[in-house]
């Protein structure tokens, strides 16, 4: 039995079948100077103008950590992920500290409130649902201002993005999401605009020597995409939005922070092309969840020089770490930091990307969040990344 977070025997990689194999066979290199041709050209400058806030061999966390202690996630984040820590979120504490209620509670002129069971809707005061929330945010804020005193380097925040926001409120006096209602997709887009400045702003001042990063969560992009959002009978969706109403919300928001961006996305179909139209630097996604038709989208936002988080550690499988040295499983036959890196040297490799370039661009994350672990789980999923990412330069200079 593998550790709770890796359904993978060792060695195992990724399969990444003919949409791969076709998008390399695009890629090809000037037979005069062994340059690649078009847009893979850009990845021989990339690293020249050090693009990255981070340095080669770095790992960070998606963003939700177990447990309902602040400060006991913040130390472990700062502990495990001394290059790159993250602003933890704990949504086992209920609502409010969901990742609805957080952005929500970031809203400028746009109360909100709970629906019951349902999540949340818009209303037409703030109340002690909004209260609760912000004073969860700002508990986490304390306990990582604490844990990161004096901390110089890259730090990432997160919180959820117009579309998934849209997608996950109801609108005032309907059940159905405000996603239905473009109009009201528009006011709530720039609202979190003006409420994410605000935001960046403060933990700006509470880590003043960090480099910030914004991440923003679109689990329910792709879904919004392709008419796959649910009106609350369950019988119907809603309608799909447009490709540039997508692109352009989602800029609005990007562009508000004035910070290095990410979006990060775990479903599939994940729409590459959008997410680097809308101007975000970096990409955060599951590799297992790519399919053949994501494969070129990878390959170009590889080679246009975006950052990329790559979720290499998966948070889904049998019971832990623990419960095998229990039962006296062979320590021989796990797999390991290494088996991780080479998921990103595999996917790589495959598309036929400059192996030079991989360590500066990547980023190892596990998959998703870590809420359902225990901290002790937590603790050694992200020490997994951080060897794994250390690895990572070493192993792709082997290939150069």
């Amino acid at each position: 039995m593998w550790p709770w977070w890796s359904p993978c025997r060792p060695g195992a990689t990724i399969s990444l079948g003919e949409g791969a194999a076709r998008a390399a066979a695009t890629r090809t290199a000037d037979p005069a100077t062994g340059h690649r041709t078009g847009r893979a050209a850009k990845l021989d400058t990339v690293a020249e103008k050090q693009a990255f806030p981070w340095g080669p061999g770095t790992a960070t966390g998606v963003g939700s950590m177990p447990g309902e202690n602040p400060m006991e996630a913040a130390r472990i984040i700062a502990g495990e992920l001394p290059d790159l820590p993250h602003l933890a979120e704990l949504p086992n504490r209920g609502p409010g500290a969901d990742i609805t209620g957080r952005a929500a509670a970031l809203l400028v002129d746009l109360p909100v409130e709970l629906a019951g069971p349902r999540g949340w809707r818009i209303a037409e005061r703030p109340g002690r649902d909004v209260r609760r929330a912000r004073s969860l945010l700002s508990s986490d804020l304390d306990a990582m201002e604490e844990a990161l005193d004096g901390y110089e380097g890259p730090l990432k925040i997160q919180l959820a993005g117009p579309w998934t926001l849209a997608a996950t409120i109801e609108q005032p006096r309907s059940l159905n999401p405000a996603l239905a209602d473009p109009g009201l997709v528009a006011d709530l887009t720039s609202s979190l605009a003006e409420g994410v400045a605000t935001h960046v702003a403060e933990v700006a001042k509470r880590v003043p020597k960090a480099t910030l990063i914004v991440q923003f969560d679109e689990p329910s992009l792709p879904a919004v995409l392709r008419g796959a959002v649910p009106t609350p009978s369950g019988l119907s969706r809603v309608r799909a939005v447009d490709e540039e109403v997508v692109r352009d919300r989602l800029h609005e928001v990007l562009a508000a922070t004035r910070k290095y961006s990410v979006v990060h996305c775990c479903s599939q179909e994940l729409p590459f092309g959008i997410i680097m139209g809308a101007g975000a630097d970096a990409v955060s996604f599951d590799p297992s969840q790519l399919r053949r038709g994501d494969f070129d989208g990878f390959a170009e936002a590889a080679e246009a020089g975006a950052g990329l988080l790559v979720g290499a550690l998966p948070t889904t499988g049998p019971q832990g770490l623990d419960t095998d040295r229990r039962r006296g499983r062979d320590e021989s036959q796990r797999p390991t930091p290494s088996d991780t890196a080479g998921i990103v040297r595999d996917l790589w490799r495959k598309m036929d990307l400059p192996s030079a370039q991989c360590a500066p661009q990547v980023v190892i994350t596990p998959a998703c969040g870590l809420p359902g672990a225990s901290p002790a789980q937590a603790r050694e999923a992200l020490r997994w990344c951080r060897e794994a990412a250390a690895i990572l330069p070493e192993m792709m200079e082997e290939l150069s």
